[in-house]
This record gives C-alpha cells, structure tokens and sequence, in this order.
C-alpha cells in the first residue's frame, strides 16, 4: 500500500519540522530557547480567561455552535472591534474561522481553481504555500530583498509576473516573516492593480496592532472602489495572545464569498466553542494592555536587531511591524547551521532554535541562507539566547571553514 502522491508531496512547515530535534535536545537535558514560533510569553488578557471560566460555569455540555460563528461573538467583533477602528464592516461580512489559518485557506479556495496563480510578495508566511499546493494553486512571487530593508518593488515588477491565470494578490500586513509594513501610498498601488486586473486582494492582518512607527496600519478594508475584490483574513491568537484558542475570522463586502465560506464552514460544522468565548471575552480587553505590549516588542526589536548586527558576517534590517526578523548569515545553508545548534552544539546546557526560511520563498535560493527570528521571549531572555546563537554561529563557521564578515 502507499499514500496518496498528494500526501507525499505536503511541504512540511518551516517552522516546526525541526521539533523533533529540539525534543531529543531537551530530553537529553539541555535548555532550548524557541525563537522559531511566534508564541510569544506575553499574558493573556485577564478578561478572556474570565470569560470562559464564567461560561464553563454556567453550561453543562458543550454544542455546536452556528458554523458562521456565535451571533454574540460576530455582532461584537464588529461594534467592540472594526468600527473603533473606522473600519465599516457588517455582521453578515463577516463569519468566524478556526484561526486565521482557515481564513487563508478559504479564501484561496474561493478566488482560484487549480491550475490558477495567486501573486505573493516574498518572503512570505510559509503556510500560503501549503495551502496552495494542497488545492493545485500555483504561487507567484514577486522578489522583495533583504538588502533593501524588503522594499516593495515597483508595480512594473507586478506586472512582469501577472498571468492570464492570475486571480488574486495575497499580502500580509505587517508581514510575517520580513516585519515589512505597507504604507498607505503602497497599498494604494496595489489596490489599483488589482482594481485594473479585475483580481481578489486577500490580505492578512493578523499582525494589525504589531506596527512600530507613526504611520497608521492602512487596512486594504479602506481602499474605495475595491469593495469587491477585497478577502480580509483576521484572527485573535496575535492580538491578545490567545493563539491556542484556534479563533480568527473572514470579513468580505462581497456577498459571494461570504456564502462561499459559510459553505465551507458548514464542512466543518462550527469553530471552537470554547476559543469563541476566549475571543469574546478578549474584546474588553482594555487599550493600556496593547500599550503596555507594543513597548515591550519595541524593546525587544530593538535589542534583537543591534544584537544581530553586531554578530560579525550577520545583517538584519529593522522590522516596522509583527514580530520577526530575518537575518542572512555567512552560511551556505541556514537549515544545516538550525539542526547543527540543536543536535550538536550547547553552550552551558542550553542551545537556540530558530526558523531557516529558504521556503519562506518561492525560489528556495533566495533565502537559503537566511533565518527568521521571533523576538517572542523578554530582552533578558533574548539576550541569553542570542548569546547563544552567536557563539554557536562562531563555531559552526569555524568547523565548517566559512569566514565571518
């Protein structure tokens, strides 16, 4: 018997294919610190865990729920949430996922057949990928490049890869891995792109409340005339660090692809119960909780991007939203350099784990010696673990005879 050519072929992730070395590392005693997640160690809102304790008290079983979400939790995402931020949006525009992972997924699935193209800027969230060789969709990239801080390239670089075939953009803003965050001008340009293409602009905004500059996060739900083209994907897990609660949302103007996803929900019967009321309680979450986090990934940014520049033969340039960094090292292969600190190198018993992004690209060789840093864990923490990568850094080179400039 064999599986599927499909299931043989599933990419796996970047991310956490590497777990299991990290778990012989720990079983053999040493420390790992995990910068290849974002998990990050920051307090749920104290208001979520409430919630879900009071309504556990009351009920004494657990039921579906509508497969479009609760009615209480969609009514308030819209009044508690998107309208503070002057973003129009209706209940019926919008229906509860499991995550933003099934949003993205969905909303794939929705704008192209197989065979079809969906444009990507590069790097991108490794998990499109997936979702796109899983439905035969193929990625198109459009190269953004670590020497210029991942500056959006010019729309007559759109241009040269948009295919007959083509359907949709897919962005992430702020982005993850590159921390690269769309201005108002830039997502202006691609809005008219897409406008000039007739294609779907599928945007993620997990990362929405992650910016660290004065701009204010443009939402592709502000772009006028585009109230059709327009999939936005959102999710709670980034927000209020709520990212085991498996609860994010799909928010569309256009009424077709709102029953198109309701459709697919209906597949899967109904989002997590308990993540819905973890999610409602988190919309009171009150704003000195966003303050108080946002200054906490500006110290930690801070910190990580001069540590990794100050790491001879290693740059990294300074991210302006989630919380990732990319930085090239003097390596040939990062993902050599990541199984390597985990499977042979400790310093006092404890070692670092990173992400190597080559498949964070489209074209592998664009990243192959690159990795992605979560800066998730508080400076004192970062500090040791970074200690750490560049001491291991140091002696991989050595051994393996690359030289550190």
């Amino acid at each position: 018997m064999h599986i599927s050519k499909k299931a043989a072929g599933m990419p796996s992730s970047a991310i956490r294919k590497l777990v299991p070395l990290s778990d012989a590392a720990k079983a053999k005693g040493i420390k790992v610190y995990h910068l290849n997640v974002g998990a990050p160690d920051i307090k749920s809102p104290e208001c979520a865990i409430q919630e879900v304790i009071r309504r556990c008290q009351e009920m004494d079983h657990f039921s579906y729920t509508n497969s479009a979400g609760l009615m209480e939790l969609r009514q308030a995402m819209v009044e508690k949430y998107y309208k503070k931020l002057g973003l129009d949006v209706e209940v019926d525009e919008l229906l509860i996922n499991i995550a933003g992972t099934e949003s993205f997924a969905e909303a794939m699935q929705i704008v192209a057949d197989e065979g079809d193209d969906i444009m990507v800027v590069e790097p991108f969230y490794t998990n499109y990928k997936t979702f796109c060789y899983a439905n035969g969709i193929n990625l198109v990239a459009v190269h953004s490049d670590i020497k210029d801080g991942f500056r959006i390239p010019d729309i007559s670089e759109w241009e040269k890869v948009l295919t007959p075939k083509t359907k949709a953009v897919l962005i992430s803003n702020p982005c993850n891995p590159s921390g690269k965050l769309f201005s108002r001008e830039e997502m202006l340009k691609i809005g008219e792109f897409c406008l000039k293409h007739e294609l779907f602009l599928i945007c993620d905004e997990v990362y929405r409340e992650f910016c660290y500059t004065d701009q204010e996060h443009y939402s592709a739900l502000r772009l006028k005339g585009l109230e059709q083209n327009v999939i936005l994907c959102d999710s709670v897990s980034k927000r209020y660090n709520l990212c085991g609660v498996r609860i994010g949302c799909i928010i569309s103007r256009n009424k077709e692809v709102i029953a198109a996803a309701l459709r697919f929900g209906q597949s899967r019967l109904c989002p997590p119960v308990l993540g819905q009321f973890a999610a409602l309680g988190a919309l009171d979450t009150p704003q000195s909780y966003f303050e108080e986090v946002k200054a906490e990934y500006i110290r930690r940014r801070d910190y990580t991007i001069k540590r990794l520049n100050s790491i001879p033969g290693v740059f990294s340039p300074t991210p302006l939203g989630a919380f990732y960094a990319i930085a090239s090292l003097p390596v040939e292969d990062a993902e050599d350099f990541t199984r390597w600190m985990l499977s042979d190198f400790s310093k006092d018993g404890e070692t670092t784990m990173v992400t190597p992004i080559a498949t964070f690209y489209q074209n592998p060789e664009n990243g192959k010696n690159q990795i992605r840093i979560a800066y998730v864990l508080s400076v004192p923490q970062m500090e040791k673990a970074l200690d750490i990568l560049e001491e291991g850094l140091k002696t991989y080179c050595s051994l393996k005879g690359f030289k550190q400039e």
